[in-house]
């Protein structure tokens, strides 16, 4: 190579060097809004203005503010996004997803057709619903390998989806609910993971920590979609559910319990765990104890519902399944009514993955009927979820400071709930992704 040839790509290099050197330019937006619900449990606003700088909320201004008064004094040109026809709020939290997977009828034989990556292209398109329908933070509570891959996707912007803290594979005993192996030959799958014993259970927390985990998700109690009559009261002993909670918290992760049965949810809550899935027949104790302990109720109302539709479809169902379906998906709103009454915290999840992706917000509609306030259902699903993730600096609110994750309706959701199923536009972290 001659000198010169050498020359020009020393500059080249350098130049290229420089660019990568400079900062990128930032971003303003200017969310102009008609009437916006900044800090959900306090009185939503008329016309107001969101500034959002580089993805997060820089100024909440009165009234319908100009480009010209926004950036005097600042540098770039912002966008403006005109919504003062519509109701904005804070972008929606479901703590219970399966984005990897969705129930139907072929569920079974899809298991041994399928591998992780029709997950994960599966996923990617249900990240995408999931998204659009408002919902822009999911914790993903069990699916396959796929869902770190999917999360990290999600968390780079190769694929467009909701900001994922997700478990990986949950935590069951053998035979138990969400051992996938129920039902099959023994030949055609692996053994389920060494979950028996409390020092086993220990190595399992450990093992999904290692492979990425965000939280832990455990079985505490059967479960309706598993072919095994096993029931959906407790399923792992009472020292198992305290290695567990004790090694995950040591590992700085919560954990969540799916439970049905009265004896299982209360073992759990005395063993510590930070959320019940689902709660369907909590009772007096399970009250005292959610108060006791400070854990949280995830109701997921419409799973039940769903179910219990679906089980009045003959052949839907195997006959274990139909019958667990038609016990517990009737159960789980009066579940939730009667936390309500005994004062439990409740934050929103749906199990989304058992009724289709993208009709989340419909338990919306199931919660308010269970005697929540529209504006406590939107509570739950933004102030409270943050804090159950541990996210309430972060999201939750339009509050300075915070991520610009908003989304927005035609009509005021504060007076008819139904209005979040037809979310309209949503921005995530500061780019608009619908429409």
């Amino acid at each position: 190579m001659s000198r010169i040839a050498k020359l020009l790509l020393a500059l080249v290099a350098v130049a290229a060097a420089a660019r990568a050197a400079e900062p990128p330019p930032e971003r303003w937006t200017l969310v102009q809004c008609g009437s916006v619900l900044v800090v959900p449990g306090q009185a939503a606003r008329g016309e107001t203005t969101l500034v959002v700088h580089d993805g997060v909320i820089a100024e909440v201004l009165n009234g319908i503010a100009t480009p010209e008064q926004v950036m005097a004094g600042k540098s770039g040109s912002p966008e403006v996004v005109d919504l003062r026809d519509k109701f904005v709020l804070p972008g929606l939290v479901d703590l219970h997803v399966h984005l990897t997977s969705e129930y139907s009828a072929d569920a079974r034989l899809r298991r041994v057709t399928e591998t992780d990556a029709d997950a994960a292209l599966r996923g990617a398109m249900f990240a995408r619903r999931t998204l659009e329908a408002g919902f822009t933070t999911v914790r993903d509570l069990g699916g396959s390998g796929a869902v770190f891959a999917l999360r990290d996707a999600i968390a780079n912007g190769t694929v467009p989806g909701p900001r994922m803290f997700v478990a990986g594979f949950p935590l069951t005993i053998t035979g138990g609910h969400g051992d996938r192996t129920s039902g099959y030959r023994a030949d055609l799958f692996d053994a389920p993971g060494p979950y028996q014993g409390p020092y086993a259970a220990r190595a399992a927390v450990r093992a999904q920590v290692k492979l990425g985990a965000d939280w832990i998700k455990i079985h505490a109690t059967g479960g309706v979609l598993d072919v095994v009559a096993s029931g959906t009261d407790q399923q792992f002993k009472d020292d198992e559910l305290a290695e567990i909670v004790s090694t995950a918290h040591m590992l700085g992760r919560k954990v969540a319990a799916h439970a049905h049965g009265a004896r299982g949810i209360n073992a759990a809550l005395r063993a510590g765990v930070d959320t019940i899935e689902h709660g369907t027949f909590l009772d007096a104790e399970s009250i005292d104890l959610f108060k006791k302990t400070g854990a949280w109720l995830i109701p997921t109302v419409i799973a039940g519902k769903t179910v219990e539709e679906r089980a009045r479809i003959p052949g839907y169902f195997p006959p274990a399944v139909a019958e667990k379906a038609r016990a517990v998906g009737p159960k789980i709103q009066d579940a939730l009514r009667r936390a309500l009454a005994g004062g439990v915290k409740i934050a929103f999840g749906t199990d989304a993955g058992v009724y289709p992706h993208g009709e989340n917000a419909r338990e919306f509609a199931y919660m308010v009927e269970a005697g929540m306030s529209p504006m406590a259902a939107i509570e739950a699903a933004t102030t409270s979820a943050a804090e159950v993730l541990g996210l309430e600096h972060e999201i939750g609110s339009l509050e300075v400071g915070k991520r610009a994750d908003l989304i927005a309706t035609k009509r005021n959701p504060l007076v008819d709930v139904t209005e979040l199923q037809r979310v309209v536009w949503v921005m995530h972290g500061g780019a608009v992704v619908k429409p």
